[in-house]
């Protein structure tokens, strides 16, 4: 059934087509899937948060006058997240998600200093939420390469890429694609030297670091209590296990916090103040990220933080152990990178033997000295399938390797990359997709071939590709 129907349908019928909808979704627990979704394989606690997302459903953060719920329980998620990560200072803003957060940092960095061309000087491995950034925001990215073995990037590097025009400088802690931690105390003394705002992205680390350092681990520093340090993002969602979506931005500054803000009074309507980039917003994702703390507690984190390192460990070892793999750089939080060194053995025809075997290992294309790999995001439900995880990679190389790389004719390339996209049709662009074999109707999509033309292109016919093929998946043209 499209559309909207004439008459109203029964709760039960409406339920049940939405669990048939699903059926071909990854599972969100259970630790098969290695990307987007994070689990603590404890129930009660995901439960909890699903309580008290209905509880605050319909409230709307829009106003914090006409609903101070969200004040207190903005406050006490924020003062959680600074009291490990703020360094003395609890000026933060809940938000969505990271790439909110971010564009939110972003927005405040260039709102402090008034420049003609503002530039945000990142490492290539920084997250392209900073690329949207800019991009909405009028500003432009200058890319610092890093180091082609641990995939750092070097203050000397970061020294370079400052211009006068640059309002921020950006660092990882860790980088999503390997899992490893920039050089955040050296690089935030070089912007502080020059007078610019340093942002450490730890959305995908924030919540897990500081507890493996609780743990006895040995993490350096990289949050607000670093000198020149002036903000930092942190996901919830992410190894804080709150339901999507939910991340917190904190700043040193109290003023620079106050310039990520918009008001707006120049209208004859109610007067319009925004804490982040959405206005109407519901209070569910803050009220659940809120009970998720709650039901956790310090203990709590610090049991995952270690049951997902260990994982991680586990799997880095047990990686060894399989001929023609090896994990890129040196993870220090469970995030962990798994390449090819053997011709015959593709890492993308080993994402699809996986995926038919009921495991989903995140395809991650080259880029730089980076070359294709799988991403693997450890959580704490890892611990109990890590062993399972191992198996199944072996399993999959095997056969994957049996199988043969993805055969792409270089004149397939070739045409892609002269194609004027502008002048197809979503309908032309579907029959485009058909022709190179793309079928993504059943439940396990064969994506080897798609990737490896992918992986050949250069980046830019790459962006232009997925919106085109985000376009088609939308208009449903496939």
């Amino acid at each position: 059934m499209n559309g909207l129907p004439e008459a109203g349908r029964p709760v039960d019928e409406l339920l049940g087509e939405l669990a048939r909808l699903r059926e071909d979704d990854l599972p969100v627990r259970g630790g098969n899937v290695t990307a987007y979704v994070y689990d603590t394989g404890r129930p009660e606690v995901h439960e909890a948060a699903a309580r008290a997302h209905l509880e605050m459903l319909e409230v709307n953060c829009l106003d914090p006058t006409a609903f101070p719920s969200i004040v207190a329980l903005e406050r006490q998620l924020v003062d959680a997240v600074a009291e490990r990560l703020g360094g003395g200072t609890s000026s933060g803003i809940f938000t969505s998600g990271g790439t909110e957060s971010i564009m939110l940092a972003v927005k405040a960095a260039r709102d402090a200093r008034a420049v003609d061309r503002p530039q945000v000087v990142a490492p290539s491995t920084a997250h392209p939420a900073f690329a949207k950034a800019v991009h909405y925001l009028g500003m432009e990215l200058v890319s610092v390469a890093v180091d082609p073995v641990t995939f750092r990037v070097s203050p000397e590097a970061i020294t370079a890429a400052l211009t006068p025009n640059t309002v921020l400088v950006v660092v990882s802690a860790p980088s999503y694609a390997h899992g490893v931690i920039d050089p955040v105390a050296e690089v935030a003394a070089i912007a502080a030297e020059a007078g610019v705002p340093c942002h450490v992205d730890a959305c995908v680390g924030g919540w897990v670091l500081p507890w493996l350092r609780e743990n006895g681990r040995d993490v350096p520093p990289f949050d607000l209590s670093v000198d020149g340090v002036t903000s930092i993002s942190c996901d919830l969602h992410k190894y804080g296990y709150a339901p999507k979506g939910a991340s917190v931005v904190l700043f040193a500054d109290e003023a620079m916090r106050r310039r990520a803000y918009f008001a707006a009074a120049g209208w004859p309507g109610y007067p319009v103040i925004n804490t982040t980039v959405q206005s109407s917003r519901s209070g569910g994702p803050l009220g659940a990220a809120w009970a998720t703390f709650q039901a956790l507690g310090a203990d709590g984190y610090r049991s995952l933080a270690a049951e997902a390192m260990r994982s991680a460990e586990r799997l880095i070892a047990g990686v060894a152990e399989i001929p023609g793999l090896r994990v890129l750089g040196s993870p220090e939080a469970p995030l962990v990178a798994v390449t090819s060194d053997d011709p015959e053995l593709s890492v993308f025809a080993l994402a699809d033997e996986a995926r038919s075997r009921g495991w989903f290992f995140q395809v991650q294309l080259s880029h730089g000295h980076s070359p294709p790999n799988l991403h693997f995001t450890l959580t704490g439900v890892s611990a109990g399938r890590v062993e399972a995880m191992l198996a199944t990679l072996n399993e999959s190389a095997k056969a994957a390797r049996e199988a043969g790389p993805p055969d792409v004719p270089a004149e397939l390339t070739e045409a892609l990359e002269s194609l004027d996209l502008d002048a197809i049709d979503d309908a032309g662009f579907a029959g485009l997709l058909a022709a190179v074999g793309v079928e993504l109707g059943g439940a396990e999509p064969e994506m080897a071939m798609v990737n490896a033309i992918m992986d050949g292109l250069p980046v830019e016919t790459r962006e232009a590709l997925l919106v085109r093929f985000l376009s088609v998946l939308y208009s449903g043209r496939l």
